[in-house]
């Protein structure tokens, strides 16, 4: 069972020992990094927690042929996630891929390929079926009737149980509890569980007017704020959010990648300078991995002459 591989591949990290780093500012507030990006090389962050239930709890209803379909975009840690899952596990696994052009050149993207050669069999499907990714599902579950069908993202009731695991007697000191928000799972479980009097903030890297509702469709609480950190649009990736990411590395030693957790931090770095926290607040932040993403990212960046993560 997954529950026994997802057990023993946290003896290797085991939860007690994911560390909490200060990020030494020299400000009027402390502030502070949960490593989640550590839980494992290659499902890592809040992936690992977001599928734990979900997997667990499909294995234990026995399925003869288990086979675990999801979906994401070309550089998406979640199937990046999904796929590893498959290998340590020995489960089949499907990734229904936005884009149908990418059919003929996946080879060249990091990402797929690292699915690819985890046993992930891909499927494409034009942005327009994408879209419709509910009529999707039923599609896919009609045709494989056995199969367990994760959301894109991860993000269901499953995954909000899972996040409540990062946290922890450690995590119980701190004023604001802060993440990046993409599909709203890691934030919802955060708001869920955290203490009564711990305030939870949410980095959106996405343009999503209905973010607010769908996180509230999986947590009870109201105890949460939506900050935009775009910087542009998701997957926009500016010049000073590679400078930031950069010089964030080189002084703490912390790499960030540039989709979700980098733009988090230089968010949180401009709200401190801004004197949005009060004086000696102690801010806990959650590193969500989806640091193979860097790959993919400096492609791209080299593609446009521009400077690259390092």
């Amino acid at each position: 069972m997954l529950k026994y591989h997802l057990d023993k591949m946290l003896l290797e990290k085991p939860l007690t020992n994911i560390p909490i780093q200060e990020i030494v500012i020299h400000k009027r507030v402390r502030l502070f990094m949960k490593r989640e990006d550590l839980v494992h090389p290659q499902i890592s962050g809040n992936k690992y927690w977001k599928l734990f239930y979900n997997i667990n709890d499909y294995l234990e209803s026995n399925p003869k042929k288990p086979y675990i379909i999801s979906f994401g975009g070309a550089f998406s840690n979640h199937i990046s996630a999904v796929s590893a899952v498959g290998r340590v596990a020995g489960i089949s696994t499907l990734g229904i891929i936005r884009g149908e052009e990418l059919k003929n050149s996946w080879r060249d993207n990091p990402t797929l390929l690292f699915s690819r050669r985890n046993g992930m069999n891909l499927r494409f499907v034009t942005r327009e079926e994408y879209r419709y990714k509910d009529k999707l599902t039923e599609f896919l579950q009609y045709e494989f009737p056995d199969a367990l069908i994760i959301p894109e993202g991860g993000t269901n009731k499953e995954a909000v149980a899972g996040v409540k695991m990062m946290l922890n007697h450690e995590t119980k000191d701190f004023d604001y509890l802060c993440t990046a928000v993409g599909t709203g799972g890691t934030i919802a479980g955060l708001s869920m569980f955290c203490e009564g009097n711990q305030k939870v903030i949410g980095f959106k890297v996405v343009d999503d007017a209905s973010l607010e509702n769908k996180i509230l469709e999986l947590t009870s609480k109201r105890n949460f704020n939506l900050i935009d950190s775009s910087f542009g649009g998701y997957g926009k990736i500016k010049d000073d959010n590679v400078a930031f990411i950069n010089d964030f590395k080189e002084e703490f030693k912390i790499p960030l990648e540039p989709i979700y957790t980098g733009k988090m931090m230089q968010k949180i770095f401009e709200l401190i300078d801004a004197k949005y926290f009060p004086e000696n607040s102690k801010i806990l932040c959650f590193h969500t991995g989806g640091l193979q993403g860097i790959e993919g990212a400096n492609l791209l960046l080299e593609k446009q002459n521009r400077n690259l993560i390092i």
